[in-house]
């Protein structure tokens, strides 16, 4: 099983980002004890080459991080015919101990991987590395959760077992169940539907209010909606948008759509709700660095881009998801 190439890239890739992100932060604890832009001593002209080179390598690592949470899904939907009773990826998440931790691991990743990406960008940019501090300490918090990863990782694939008789998506995303799936697939249609599109058209509204003001608070404002747009949608999706995709009232699962018979449709809804969030949350975490003289210029040159794409990405989104709600033959009477 762990001979599958999905799943060897996985381990590896994971191991090389440890390695890299490992080494960054021994660099980092150097530039925390030693670090002074204002001198020009040998030491600290070492830790300037040492900072530009590092942060490239982390970020290309942390990057791979972020997609291997897609590569992920992708491997485990791909393996699951190899167990019984196994329909998508939920039963191959359910066939060893650890899947779901993976997952809630790299998609924790996933989100602050392409945070701290964001700010190593800038912190470059700005020429004297105003936040480098802030950024190797990050960089430091996020080394326990890529440790964290690789061993979860070796730990689900080395217990899969195909012989293990595994249960599938109809039975953990089922109405009238116990757990928080079976709570999410019980929610009501209707009152899902009216909470799904007011959260989508909060998020518009608080991004078109960045987008023509300065207000700070309503930067504060999108990155708080854009949270609580991915909870909202991740519950809508379990609750009514996979029944009008799968066409059937009864079918909840989130990982069937990523499936080709569904055109792998799940792909673009996540990644366009990922965008969505990504670029919501971008002014609000950046609000407080606009202080930082050679970071207020930057700063404030990319915030139309950062909301432009969010309101294209929502977009996207909505327009995707809406589909088969709109044109899908599915009538959902009496919920």
């Amino acid at each position: 099983m762990i001979l599958h190439p999905g799943i060897l890239s996985l381990i590896l890739g994971s191991a090389i980002v440890l390695a890299m992100v490992a080494y960054g932060g021994w660099i980092g604890l150097q530039i925390l004890r030693r670090w002074d832009f204002d001198s020009s001593s040998e030491g600290q002209l070492d830790l300037e080459r040492k900072t530009s080179l590092v942060s490239t390598l982390a970020a290309y690592a942390l990057g791979f991080q972020a997609v291997s949470t897609l590569l992920y899904l992708y491997t485990v939907d791909d393996i699951h015919s190899l167990f019984v009773g196994a329909m998508c990826a939920t039963g191959s998440l359910n066939a060893a101990p650890g899947g779901w931790a993976v997952l809630a691991v790299k998609s924790l990743a996933l989100l602050l991987s392409l945070i701290w990406i964001a700010y190593n960008r800038f912190d470059q940019r700005a020429g004297d590395y105003p936040i480098v501090r802030a950024k190797y300490t990050a960089l430091l918090g996020l080394a326990p959760l890529v440790a964290a990863d690789l061993a979860l990782q070796i730990r689900y694939f080395t217990a899969l077992e195909p012989e293990v008789i595994t249960s599938c998506c109809g039975a953990l995303f089922s109405e009238g169940g116990t757990g928080v799936a079976s709570e999410l697939a019980g929610l009501p249609v209707k009152p899902m539907l009216w909470l799904f599109y007011a959260t989508v058209a909060a998020f518009l509204a608080a991004a078109l209010v960045c987008l023509v003001g300065r207000s700070p608070g309503s930067r504060f404002a999108l990155a708080a909606v854009s949270l609580v747009l991915l909870v909202v949608v991740l519950a809508s999706i379990v609750s009514f948008l996979s029944l009008y995709i799968y066409e059937l009232p009864t079918h909840h699962c989130p990982f069937d759509m990523l499936q080709r018979q569904y055109r792998f449709i799940g792909y673009p809804i996540y990644l366009t709700l990922l965008a969505a969030v990504y670029f919501g949350l971008l002014p609000g975490l950046f609000q407080p660095l606009r202080r930082v003289p050679s970071l207020s210029g930057l700063i404030a040159a990319a915030e139309p881009r950062w909301l432009t794409w969010a309101l294209v990405s929502v977009l996207a989104f909505v327009a995707i998801a809406s589909w088969p709600v709109l044109f899908g033959s599915l009538t959902m009477v009496g919920y």
